[in-house]
């Protein structure tokens, strides 16, 4: 059976119905508004890994409270464009997924960066509202996770002090005395 051919124009030019729009409308805005209070985001091609991959890396953006999600690049670039930037808008194309942080700049890079470094292409990225060059998201996912830096500072910072106590009890040794010894006892004040 044959169409005429006006039948077919109007078809391929009709709107989307309002119930499939508004709910398009309302992805766009949770993806706005999530671009807006990420800390950090990437946006990667997730081509070419298997379910057990994706598994695993799920598991642990989710270990690093991180957002990841497959997205419709249509959506993705109008939210983009509502929080102004633009510039993400030339790398949305072919299979792209999202990973945001909201507290921790540097977690979605650092993750998929150390994760699936061979099979992810990671394709930009963003931080604090501002597109970032892939220089940046390389030197960011090289960072530690944050709680080892705390520790790293955290030992730097002992580590004159630790040195101070051991010369002290080699000195007391020394002298005869020990290290042990019970502090004296202030006389009660009434």
């Amino acid at each position: 059976m044959r169409f005429p051919a006006q039948i077919l124009m109007e078809v391929k030019t009709r709107m989307p119905n309002a119930k499939v729009l508004g709910e398009k409308q309302a992805i766009v805005a949770s993806l706005t508004e999530k671009l807006k209070g990420s800390a950090a985001g990437v946006l990667v091609d997730y081509k070419g890994i298997t379910v057990a991959e994706d598994t695993a890396l799920r598991a642990e953006l989710r270990k690093n409270n991180v957002e990841y999600a497959v997205v419709k690049n249509t959506l993705l670039r109008f939210a983009v464009d509502n929080v102004g930037m633009n510039e993400l808008d030339g790398l949305l194309n072919g299979t792209t997924a999202l990973a945001t942080c909201n507290d921790d700049p540097v977690a979605p890079a650092r993750v998929i960066a150390k994760k699936l470094q061979d099979k992810f292409e990671i394709k930009g990225g963003f931080m604090d509202g501002t597109v970032v060059s892939m220089d940046t998201i390389n030197a960011l996912a090289s960072i530690p996770a944050l709680p080892v830096l705390q520790a790293q500072v955290l030992g730097t910072m002992l580590a004159p002090i630790s040195g101070l106590a051991c010369v002290l009890k080699q000195i007391a040794e020394k002298q005869g005395g020990t290290v042990d010894a019970p502090a004296e006892e202030a006389p009660a004040a009434e």
